[in-house]
């Protein structure tokens, strides 16, 4: 009975975080084990005793305070120091500064909206059909759970109890490898289609551009320096880029008022406090699950069906799929890891780094694929390009995604390499 309600709740629409924590209650009422009821307030208060949590509500507040501080425009501008002058130009632009982003703001969908209200006027005034502006933007979004900080990650790595600063580090190589594959989705597009011609800024206008971005790209080097180089933790590195995106924002740019910090707070407040429930509730339904040894018995039934690491995943990312096309992608993180993760690790000696770059990239991409697909409705109305008109020139790059995801679950090596 309690997977019906699960299910029942789950297809309701009912917030996750309380189809989780109804569905664990259900189970222990069925159950009639009343000392687990004893044990369900400890499990939810202990599923958000760790540390790295912190870096969560962190990061979403460095996300707020750059996009308050005017820094999302000077990157761009800074992006077009490099880029600007090819054939198709402000495509190239809008995925470099994409990976700018990613690397500071760590959530898909908030980076789809900014970058949506950013880049798509621009580049239609420049000739490019809105559908394809607006899929490039949403194909930008998708390196935000991969390039680090990624709050999949964050998430995953408190799931996991592996150390989120190596999460991070595992992230940069498949990071790059889907940029450089996003690079050149939009090179063989080029063949077909004429984009518009670009134009290179004189130096000065390099030297002004850059200029202006430095105080911005200190935030990236901020946290991914500081875990590099064992500086700071993740969370004390999202510290760090907190205040420096405070003061680059008020006092480097002018832009930032005393008098919005109260939305801003409160912004970040509700966002994180949402996701820490669900953590929350997470560790209680996983409690149950552990309960009814249910990874052991899907183990059972996988491993008769192969016994190749390789195919595993395979059949492990058709999953996802299904799943991230249902379910938002920190939702899914939170669900899926305890049941999954130890047969990939037990079962199939699975890199634990490996396993969760994939998941978090392969979850993700629900965001952009129908029935639910928020990620698209916000790429649209953003934009007011229609879904349609932007899935019929997303397909490329989605494809692009689905190839770096055989690879990364063929090669180990590159989730690997830099821990």
């Amino acid at each position: 009975m309690t997977p019906i309600v699960f299910m029942v709740l789950l297809l309701g629409s009912v917030p996750i975080a309380l189809v989780l924590t109804l569905t664990a209650i259900w189970y222990i009422a069925e159950s009639g084990n009343t000392v687990l009821f004893d044990s369900f307030s400890q499990q939810l208060f202990a599923g958000v005793e760790n540390y790295g949590l912190l870096a969560i509500p962190l990061f979403m507040l460095t996300g707020e305070l750059m996009n308050e501080g005017g820094m999302t425009s000077r990157l761009i501008n800074a992006a077009r120091v490099f880029v600007g002058g090819f054939r198709g130009g402000l495509a190239y632009i809008n995925l470099l500064a994409n990976m700018f982003m990613a690397a500071i703001i760590g959530s898909a969908a908030s980076q789809i909206a900014v970058m949506s209200r950013a880049m798509v006027p621009e580049m239609e005034k420049e000739g490019y059909s809105r559908g394809f502006a607006a899929a490039t933007t949403a194909a930008g979004g998708l390196l935000a759970p991969v390039i680090p900080p990624s709050m999949l990650f964050v998430i995953y790595g408190v799931l996991a109890q592996i150390p989120i600063g190596d999460m991070f580090l595992a992230g940069i190589i498949p990071g790059l490898i889907l940029a450089t594959a996003f690079f050149l989705v939009i090179a063989l597009i080029g063949l077909r289609v004429e984009y518009p011609d670009g134009e290179w800024m004189t130096r000065a206008q390099m030297g002004q551009a850059l200029l202006s971005a430095l105080p911005a790209a200190l935030i990236p080097a901020a946290i991914i320096g500081g875990i590099l180089f064992g500086i700071a933790t993740p969370t004390e590195s999202a510290a760090v880029a907190s205040l420096i995106a405070f003061l680059v924002g008020w006092l480097g740019y002018g832009e930032i008022r005393m008098s919005h910090l109260g939305g801003l707070f409160g912004r970040t407040a509700r966002n994180a406090a949402l996701v820490i429930f669900m953590i929350a509730a997470a560790n209680v339904f996983g409690w149950v699950i552990i309960y009814e040894a249910l990874p052991q018995k899907l183990a059972a039934l996988i491993t008769s069906i192969t016994s190749d690491p390789f195919m595993f995943l395979l059949i492990v990312n058709v999953v996802l799929l299904a799943v991230g096309m249902l379910i938002d992608g920190i939702a899914a993180v939170i669900l899926v890891t305890p049941i999954l993760l130890p047969i990939a690790m037990q079962n199939y000696g699975i890199d634990p780094y490996q396993f969760g770059v994939v998941m978090s990239l392969n979850l993700v991409l629900g965001l952009l694929t129908p029935p639910v697909g928020i990620g698209l409705y916000i790429a649209s109305s953003m934009s007011g390009a229609s879904p349609m008109s932007i899935m019929r020139a997303l397909w490329p790059f989605l494809l692009a995604v689905l190839i770096v995801l055989i690879a990364l679950s063929y090669f180990p090596i590159l989730s690997t390499a830099l821990i």
